[in-house]
C-alpha cells in the first residue's frame, strides 16, 4: 500500500490502539504474525466508526486494515481461536466488509468446536445473497447474543433479512444494534435504513425521531446524502402528520449550506409531488438562507417554487418566472422539469377548445424533453399528483384535468430522468 500523509496518520492511531508503538509501518509490517486478530480488529472498528462520523479521510486505512486482517486471519493458527475474542473478530470482520471465503476457510479448519456453526451458516448464507432463508434462524439468535461482542452486528443483520417480509418488525431489530453499539457505523447504518422503513411503512413521529438523531450524530457520514434523500422522502410522504415547525426544527439540526441542500431537494420532490404548499415553504426557505447575490440554489428555488403555482391562481406570474430562469444555472434533469413546466403553464392560461385536444397537447408538449431511452416513456408509472380544486363548472374542470394530465408528465419526465441520472 502506498502510504500517504493521511494515511501514516491513522496507521499511527492504529498502531497505538494495537499496542505497537511509535513505528507503525515498520511494526505492522513485522508483528503482523504476532498480534492478536482481536486488536488488529479494535483498530479497524475504531476507523470504520471515524468513517462513519465524517472523517473520510480513514476510508484508506479501513482499506488496509480489511487487507492485513484478512492476511492474518488465513494465517492464523487454529490455535489462536481458542480464546473467543479472535473467534468474534473473525466474525465481526466477515460483518464489516471482509473477505467471506476468509470465513468459510476459517470454519473448515475449525476441528475443536471454537466457531458457533449456527452462527457461521447464517452469516455463509447471508454475505452470499441468501439472507432471508436465515430469517429466522436469526431471529431466535439475537436475543442469546445480546451484550456480546458480535450481538449488534447480528442484530444489524437480523433487520436486513427481516425487511423484506415483516418491515416493521426489523425495526425491533435495528432497535438492539443500535442500543447495543451506540456512535459506530452500525447506529449510522441501523438508524438510516430505521428511518428508510419509516418512509413507507412507519408513522411520521418515529421517522422523525430517527432523523433528527442520524443528524446529531453522522451528519457528516459518507451516507449523508442518502439520508438526506429519505429525510425528504418522508416529510413529502407523510406532510399531512409533520407540522411546519417540526420540519424546520429538523432541518435547523444541519448547517446552513446543507440546509439549504435539503430544502432544495424537498422543494423539487414536494413540487413534483403535487405538495405546492410544502413546495412553496421550501423554496422560501432556500432563499431565506441564500446570499443576496443570485446563485443557482436561488435559481432552483425559484424554479421549484413556480412549478407549485402552476394549479394556483398565481399560474401567469408563476409562467413570467419560469421564462426568466436562465439556462445555463440549471442542471439538465431541472431544465427538462422548467421546459416541461412552462409547456403545461401555458396550456393552463389557453382558453380550452375542445376538452380532449387540450389535455392531448399539454401530454405532447410536455414529453418533448424526455431522455433518448424510447423504451422506458412507456413505463406507466402512476402518476402522485393530487390537485385540490372545486369541480364549479366543465370548464374548470377541463382545466383540472389538464392541470392533473401535466403534471402526471412532469412526474413521468422526473422519473425517466433518475433513471438516467441517479437520484438528486
Amino acid at each position: 500500500m502506498s502510504v500517504t500523509k493521511s494515511s501514516k496518520r491513522w496507521l499511527f492511531l492504529a498502531a497505538t490502539l494495537c499496542g505497537l508503538g511509535a513505528e507503525p509501518i515498520k511494526a505492522f509490517s513485522q508483528s503482523q504474525d504476532s498480534l492478536m486478530p482481536y486488536a488488529m480488529l479494535r483498530s479497524l472498528q475504531f476507523v470504520q466508526d471515524s468513517v462513519a462520523m465524517g472523517d473520510h479521510s480513514a476510508t484508506e486505512m479501513q482499506r488496509f486494515l480489511l487487507q492485513t486482517i484478512d492476511e492474518r486471519l488465513k494465517s492464523a493458527p487454529s490455535a489462536i481461536f481458542k480464546d473467543p475474542r479472535n473467534v468474534d473478530a473473525a466474525l465481526v470482520y466477515a460483518m464489516s466488509g471482509g473477505n467471506p471465503a476468509t470465513l468459510e476457510l476459517l470454519v473448515a479448519r475449525d476441528v475443536d468446536g471454537n466457531f458457533d456453526s449456527r452462527v457461521a451458516d447464517i452469516l455463509r448464507k447471508y454475505l452470499s445473497g441468501k439472507g432471508t432463508l436465515v430469517a429466522q434462524s436469526i431471529a431466535a439468535m439475537v436475543p442469546e447474543y445480546r451484550g456480546t461482542r458480535i450481538g449488534a452486528y447480528l442484530a444489524l443483520i437480523g433487520g436486513n433479512v427481516t425487511i423484506p417480509r415483516d418491515p416493521l418488525a426489523a425495526l425491533s431489530f435495528y432497535d438492539i444494534a443500535r442500543l447495543e453499539a451506540p456512535g459506530t457505523i452500525v447506529e449510522e447504518a441501523a438508524l438510516r435504513r430505521s428511518l428508510a422503513i419509516a418512509v413507507e411503512d412507519g408513522d411520521a413521529a418515529r421517522g422523525v425521531e430517527y432523523a433528527q438523531r442520524y443528524a446529531r450524530r453522522f451528519l457528516h457520514s459518507p451516507y449523508a446524502s442518502q439520508f438526506a434523500d429519505l429525510l425528504v422522502s418522508l416529510v413529502v410522504k407523510r406532510v399531512d402528520s409533520i407540522s411546519e415547525e417540526v420540519i424546520q426544527e429538523t432541518f435547523a439540526m444541519m448547517d446552513t449550506e446543507r440546509q439549504k441542500e435539503a430544502y432544495l431537494r424537498l422543494s423539487r420532490l414536494a413540487a413534483i409531488s403535487g405538495k405546492d404548499s410544502l413546495a412553496r415553504m421550501a423554496a422560501l426557505k432556500v432563499k431565506a438562507l441564500s446570499p443576496a447575490a443570485p446563485d443557482q440554489p436561488e435559481v432552483q428555488a425559484n424554479l421549484y417554487e413556480s412549478l407549485s403555482n402552476i394549479g394556483t391562481p398565481d399560474v401567469v406570474s408563476a409562467i413570467e418566472t419560469i421564462v426568466q430562469i436562465p439556462e445555463a444555472q440549471l442542471s439538465d434533469r431541472d431544465r427538462a422539469l422548467r421546459d416541461a413546466a412552462r409547456a403545461i403553464a401555458e396550456q393552463v392560461v389557453r382558453p380550452p377548445s375542445l376538452p380532449g385536444a387540450d389535455i392531448d397537447a399539454a401530454a405532447a408538449q410536455s414529453a418533448v424533453p424526455k431522455p433518448p431511452q424510447d423504451e422506458a416513456a412507456a413505463t406507466g408509472e402512476k402518476s402522485i399528483w393530487r390537485v385540490e380544486t372545486h369541480k364549479t363548472d366543465d370548464e374548470g374542470e377541463n382545466v383540472r384535468q389538464l392541470v392533473t394530465s401535466g403534471r402526471s408528465k412532469l412526474d413521468e419526465i422526473d422519473s425517466l430522468l433518475k433513471k438516467g441520472e441517479g437520484a438528486p
